[in-house]
Formats: structure tokens, sequence, C-alpha cells
């Protein structure tokens, strides 16, 4: 890490220490497929997702970081 790290240095850990169960996890994976890394995208994904739902004070992990913190939608998109 930089002695000065940029904002998005600090994002990446701050999201690295909420994952930090799937980095230990990933430690010990010893044949990496495509199948593997894409369970653990849809893991992270859902971690995030679960992180968000339940965040005390929604759109802090934008506001602490610099990051414009998004409008909620006030109905569904249209769906395709």
């Amino acid at each position: 890490m930089p002695e000065r790290p940029s904002r998005v240095d600090l994002l990446e850990l701050d999201i690295d220490l909420r994952v930090s169960d799937l980095w230990r996890e990933a430690a010990g994976i010893e044949e990496w497929s495509l199948e593997v890394v894409a369970a653990f995208m849809r893991a992270a994904y859902g971690k995030g997702y679960c992180d968000a739902l339940t965040e005390e004070n929604p759109g802090a992990l934008c506001a602490q970081h610099g990051y414009r913190v998004p409008q909620r939608r006030l109905q569904p998109a249209d769906a395709a």
C-alpha cells in the first residue's frame, strides 16, 4: 500500500475486509477453473448485495470514500 493511498486503494481495502472470508477460502483452492471463479464472483456479489441491504446508514461506504451516493429508485425499472 502506498504511503498516501488513493481513494481507490482505500475502497479496495474496505471491500477486501468485507470479503476476507472469501479471500481465506480462495487461498485454499488448488485447482482453479471457470466454474470456481464464477462461484467466487457470485459469492462476492451476493455478499455486497446483502451488506448494502443491511447497512446501518445506506450509502455510507460510498460517502466515506468520496463517491456520490446513488439515489434510490422510487419505482421498479420497467421490464425489458
